[in-house]
């Protein structure tokens, strides 16, 4: 395990192992770093933690790393050292106590089972030993090794202490469900449902960065269903919570509309990496609850909801803290996502084509990327025809955006100087000539530079008079 580690990084380890032994601490790597250090992933965050003085080490340590500028919080007895693209920090071995209505500990200082023991889940509560007689010896005393292989979420502790102390472990929960794909065990479950409305006294800002973090993994879903079935979603992202459930009319059903969103956030996430698309996945049918109709006859109608989608997300952005890039991007993307569709329905003309490409501008590669993962029938011929049309308006869009190219390129040279240098009025010939320079530059017979247009100019213009 110990070769995994990147060469500058065990060198800071073995270092502050060095260091901690001078100092007669104890003094460990843990958390996080050690559970991507057994699944063989690589990580960017590396911490440290030692029974003593952390901020006292981590200057200790800075100092010997050429890294002055350590960031302190005294509070909670923990530095930040920036190094590189890696970043560090050193923690006291600790335990924390909340008050019913706060989110800020109280910090006692423990030892290496009291500071572990206080993690969020097993998986995150291994430590390795970084002393030289003892480096790279690791340290489970909660089992995290097996629910690795078992591929199991737990707490170190009782899940309702874990999850009252601090309520932001239940979005964690949710997050490393998705992120590491393993299943919550199910005290676990029945401790969040039951403490659920604590995570009201969470800020915004740190549950926002939960939500993203999450469809930021492989398989989003897995955390939202997560969200959904331990009641977070609901306070947390409610108008995602409510798209859940079908009714029946007549013997007509719709699409479960939460299901389908969350396989459309999937389908998003096979095809990019972009965490703004991915989340315009998961709010473009936002609108579908309020305009839900059905119509004898017809069936089921969501008439509007594209549009009701994006004035929803005035209100959604605030609230969630997104910037107001994103939630303009998402706005957009909400708006324009059945557009593909609709002109797929009908006879593609010129106009529908421009209004789209100026409407979706530069996103106009993501919106066809959503279109496609909105996409979720399981009927393979009717994926097809769909596929077939969003290629057909692809084709159309190109087509256009090529016309258009031609239609306002003009050649160098331009009417006004023609008439001057052949000293004749203004007339078809003009014209003609104008054509036969730009045909040139076309062809590639002459670049695209006004000195080579006059020669031509020159060189064609017995042809013309």
């Amino acid at each position: 395990m110990i070769s995994r580690i990147p060469d500058n990084i065990l060198k800071v380890l073995r270092l502050a192992g060095r260091l901690a032994q001078e100092s007669n601490l104890e003094c460990y790597t843990v958390g996080g770093f050690v559970r991507d250090l057994i699944l063989n992933v690589p990580s960017k965050d590396v911490d440290i933690m030692v029974i003593g003085d952390g901020i006292a080490f981590a200057k200790k340590l800075g100092k010997h790393l050429k890294v002055p500028d350590i960031v302190e919080y005294g509070e909670f007895g923990t530095a930040l050292i920036p190094y590189g693209e890696f970043l560090i920090e050193v923690a006291s071995a600790r335990t924390e106590t909340y008050a019913a209505d706060s989110r800020k500990p109280k910090v006692v200082y423990t030892d290496l089972r009291g500071d572990l023991g206080r993690r969020d889940f097993t998986v995150n509560a291994m430590a390795l030993n970084l002393l030289p007689d003892h480096f790279g010896e690791l340290v489970d005393e909660y089992g995290g090794i097996q629910d690795i292989q078992d591929k199991i979420l737990r707490t170190p502790l009782d899940p309702v202490k874990t999850f009252d102390d601090d309520p932001l472990r239940m979005m964690r929960a949710a997050r490393f469900s998705a992120q590491l794909e393993f299943e919550l065990v199910p005290e676990a479950l029945e401790a969040m449902q039951g403490l659920v409305q604590r995570i009201k006294i969470v800020s915004q800002e740190r549950v926002t960065d939960e939500l993203i973090k999450t469809l930021k993994t492989r398989v989003p879903s897995i955390g939202f269903y997560v969200m959904q079935e331990a009641g977070l979603l609901h306070l947390v992202f409610p108008e995602i919570a409510v798209l859940g459930g079908v009714e029946d009319r007549d013997g007509q059903k719709h699409k479960d509309v939460f299901h389908h969103t969350l396989k459309v956030v999937d389908n998003t996430a096979e095809k990019t990496d972009k965490m703004r698309l991915r989340f315009a996945a998961l709010v473009h049918d936002i609108g579908k609850p309020a305009t839900k109709k059905f119509i004898p006859g017809t069936g089921w109608s969501y008439h509007g909801h594209e549009e009701l989608g994006r004035v929803m997300l005035k209100e959604i952005g605030p609230r969630l803290r997104l910037s107001r890039k994103l939630t303009a991007y998402l706005k957009r993307m909400t708006r324009l996502h059945l557009r593909p569709i609709a002109l797929a329905q009908t006879e593609v003309t010129d106009s529908g084509i421009r209004r789209l490409i100026v409407e979706a501008g530069e996103n106009l590669d993501d919106l066809m990327i959503l279109v496609r993962a909105d996409v979720t029938s399981k009927d393979a011929r009717r994926v097809k025809r769909y596929y077939g049309n969003f290629d057909r308006v692809m084709d159309r869009i190109e087509e256009v955006v090529e016309k258009d190219a031609l239609r306002a390129f003009q050649s160098p040279l331009r009417g006004d100087e023609i008439i001057e240098l052949l000293g004749v009025p203004p007339g078809p010939v003009i014209g003609k000539i104008k054509k036969a320079i730009e045909e040139a530059i076309l062809e590639g017979e002459i670049p695209n530079e006004y000195e080579a247009a006059k020669a031509y100019f020159f060189k064609i213009k017995a042809d013309f008079i």
